[in-house]
């Protein structure tokens, strides 16, 4: 049986907040069906089943900054929201289809949780290919010196010859030069 919701829509209103893959609770209504206020009134009702780890409310801060990424209505004026957002981990979505008892809330959660298995195994997967990357370059840096010697060595072999310096053809005399000693001729002279 086909989701109601493809994963696809769902990933993609799954957000990071304090360290926790959440979803916001107008997303869920909307996947639901229904309003937030009712989502939220249903939440308040059954309290005792959100634990501060299934459940949080944003500060100001964080609803500003999802308010620029994703654009939120403002929660002051022009009849936006009155009350900052609340976030639900995967363990508060799931305990979500306790309270909501529609056919369509037991579906919607069914595609949930499979958008949550496989963000983890994707983030499974890239932590895996990082280690591996990692150790990749252990072992190069382990060959490093090995790897710049065969490098200089192939350097060496491209280089061109060096011409041995040309020599002159012909005989080259080397005798000493005769000396003369002037002053004995000057003095046979006078």
């Amino acid at each position: 049986m086909d989701a109601i919701v493809p994963v696809e829509v769902i990933e993609g209103k799954i957000y990071l907040i304090r360290g926790q893959k959440v979803m916001l609770d107008n997303d869920l209504a909307d996947l639901y069906g229904v309003k937030t206020f009712n989502l939220n009134k249903a939440v308040k009702r059954n309290i005792s089943r959100f634990p501060q780890d299934f459940m949080f409310q944003l500060t100001k801060e964080e609803a500003d900054s999802l308010r620029f990424q994703i654009g939120m209505s403002k929660i002051e004026g022009r009849g936006g929201r009155r009350y900052l957002p609340y976030a639900f981990t995967e363990q508060g979505v799931a305990m979500l289809s306790s309270v909501l008892k529609s056919e369509r809330a037991v579906q919607v959660n069914i595609a949930i949780m499979r958008a949550f298995v496989k963000l983890r195994e994707i983030l499974s997967t890239h932590k895996e290919l990082a280690h591996k990357l990692a150790e990749l370059e252990q072992k190069i840096e382990k060959h490093d010196e090995e790897i710049k010697a065969v490098f200089d060595a192939i350097r060496k072999l491209m280089a061109p010859p060096q011409e041995p310096k040309k020599r002159k053809i012909g005989f080259i005399v080397r005798e000493r030069s005769a000396i003369y000693k002037t002053r004995r001729l000057k003095a046979v002279k006078k």
